[in-house]
């Protein structure tokens, strides 16, 4: 923060760390060893579209990288948009590495084209031992991770369950410090 910032009161926000998206990957070995939950195979980035042809042709073109890297990787990917005016590309694919260098070069685009504000998120779908339904979200904007289980009812969440995996995962993977951001995702179409 320079001088004159502190005397405007104006101050400069950190921004996060980007390395911090593949955490996941080394974070998985002890979830899967350890804590037997693994990936469903399926991730998404979460971003705010926009109309204009400058974002359309970014996100036109990252589809056409995953799509062509997917025929190598094995990697497919298909795009909704949800109610709230998000749209969610989605990639398939049964290793992590591939999903987690997918979603962050899509993420690298969009920031490369000056849209990183325009990304909401990343989700990585996953089950535990019992079958049950888990994700890790990834915040852009604060650069950490938190889980997120959906409990049986609608619009409900199993916060015991996240605290656990928590818990179980440590400081392999850097978690929201902040419990109220751990913000509910509903309806996740992955």
């Amino acid at each position: 923060m320079g001088f004159l910032d502190a005397l405007l009161g104006k101050r400069k926000l950190k921004a996060p760390a980007p390395d911090r998206l593949f955490a996941l990957t080394t974070a998985y070995i002890g979830l899967e060893t350890a804590q037997s939950i693994t990936t469903r195979g399926r991730a998404a980035i979460v971003f705010q579209p926009l109309n204009t042809g400058d974002f359309q042709q970014i996100v036109q073109e990252m589809q056409e990288v995953v799509e062509s890297v997917g025929g190598e990787t094995g990697t497919t990917l298909e795009t909704r948009d949800d109610d709230f005016g998000y749209r969610w590309m989605i990639l398939v694919d049964r290793d992590l590495e591939d999903l987690v260098v997918g979603v962050n070069a899509v993420s690298d685009a969009l920031a490369v084209g000056g849209y990183q504000d325009r990304v909401l998120c990343a989700v990585f779908a996953f089950q535990d031992a019992g079958g049950k339904r888990l994700y890790f979200i990834y915040n852009y904007k604060r650069g950490f991770w938190y889980p997120f289980v959906p409990a049986s009812g609608p619009q409900q969440r199993d916060t015991e369950h996240e605290l656990r995996v928590k818990a179980q995962v440590g400081a392999d993977l850097p978690f929201e410090p902040e419990l109220e951001r751990w913000f509910p995702l509903w309806g996740i179409p992955i």
